[in-house]
Parts: C-alpha cells; sequence; structure tokens
C-alpha cells in the first residue's frame, strides 16, 4: 500500500473521465477548475509554477504525466500498528558527509538511517524555496513525526532507511525506468507493508 501527502496532477486525473487529449489542451486551466468543483483552494499554484521554472532552465513546455488508468488499489493486510513504514521524499534531503543532489535532473538518490540525527540532515532543490526545509527538515522528511507515532504504538515500525531524491526531474520517463525500479528493489528488500511518499 502506497501512502501520499501532497496533491498530485494524476490523482486529480483519475477522479474524473475527461478524455486524455482533452485534460492536455486544458492543462492547469482544467485542474484549477476541477480543484474548485470539488470545493477545494489550491494554496500553492505549484503547477503554474512548476512550468514557468522549467522555461527559466530552457526547457520546453513540459508535458504532465497522464494515466489512463487508475492506479491498483491494495488495502493494507494488517493494522498499521503492526506495519514496517518505508518513507520515500522528494525533498532533496541528505545527510552531511553524504553528496549532495545535483541542480537538476538528478535521478540519484540517498539512503538515510531511519535513526539518524535531524541536526545532520541538510537540503537542497532546485524547485523551492528551501529557507523552512533547512531550518526545520520534517517540513519535507517527516522523520522525527513518524518515529513519534512509532513510540505512540500508532505505527509498528519504521524501515531501517529512508530514501530521499530531488523531485522536479524533468523526463518521467527516467523516473519511471531508472529511479522508481531502484527505489521498489530498495523497499522490497526492506521487507516494508506500506510506503509513505512525501513529494515536494
Amino acid at each position: 500500500m502506497v501512502l501520499a501527502i501532497g496533491a498530485t496532477w494524476d490523482c486529480w486525473q483519475h477522479g474524473t473521465r475527461m478524455s486524455q487529449q482533452r485534460r492536455k489542451s486544458l492543462g492547469h486551466t482544467w485542474y484549477r477548475n476541477e480543484l474548485r468543483s470539488r470545493g477545494g483552494a489550491m494554496p500553492v499554484d505549484y503547477i503554474p509554477r512548476i512550468q514557468e521554472k522549467y522555461a527559466q532552465e530552457g526547457y520546453p513546455a513540459y508535458q504532465w504525466v497522464v494515466n489512463p488508468d487508475p492506479p491498483p488499489w491494495q488495502p493494507l493486510r494488517r493494522p498499521l500498528a503492526e506495519c514496517r513504514l518505508g518513507l520515500v521524499a522528494s525533498g532533496g534531503i541528505y545527510v552531511t558527509g553524504q553528496v549532495a543532489f545535483h541542480y537538476k535532473d538528478d535521478t540519484s538518490f540517498r539512503v538515510i538511517p531511519t535513526d539518524v540525527k535531524t541536526t545532520d540532515l541538510r537540503a537542497t532543490h532546485f524547485a523551492y524555496d528551501l529557507t523552512d526545509a533547512r531550518q526545520d527538515p520534517n517540513v519535507v522528511f517527516p522523520i522525527d513525526t513518524l518515529r513519534g507515532l512509532v513510540s505512540e504504538g500508532v505505527i509498528g515500525a519504521l524501515a531501517a532507511h529512508a530514501y530521499t531524491c530531488m523531485g522536479g526531474i524533468y523526463s518521467a520517463r527516467r523516473v519511471r525506468e531508472e529511479l522508481a525500479p531502484q527505489l521498489t528493489e530498495r523497499l522490497l528488500a526492506e521487507r516494508v507493508d506500506t510506503v509513505l511518499f512525501v513529494p515536494v
């Protein structure tokens, strides 16, 4: 099972029967209208920000991933209090002594022990303001919150390692073919029951 924090473009696309071609033609306008129709507001206008950021970096117009089929639903097989939880975060977090992420299109990942000292965590990312993440890495990598939930018995245990990357990778193909399989292999080796994804 996968848990996710944050709204994603794909989640909204799965919730409508609008044709793929129509969604592509409407782009951000469709997303904004869909969000409003569901009674929500867009606290961070992230789609145009991402488009502008890529344009500044000299990329062609960004093509949002469109998945024609809904994601397969996999319910938890045991209570969360008995689960080993994996953590994957795309906020560019790394540990002092590790190599920082590159400026853009970095498909590498960092392995972070889940008993890491929060004071040893660092952040680098080309696509968001790092001020808050550098003051408190938990805003993009909620390790202290998760350790607290383990202590309270809400979560059974954390996997021995968390995995971080730098989101904003322009090529969806490279994420699908390079990054995702490596993370999947690591998470399966850690025998996690569920994974919390924290996208930035």
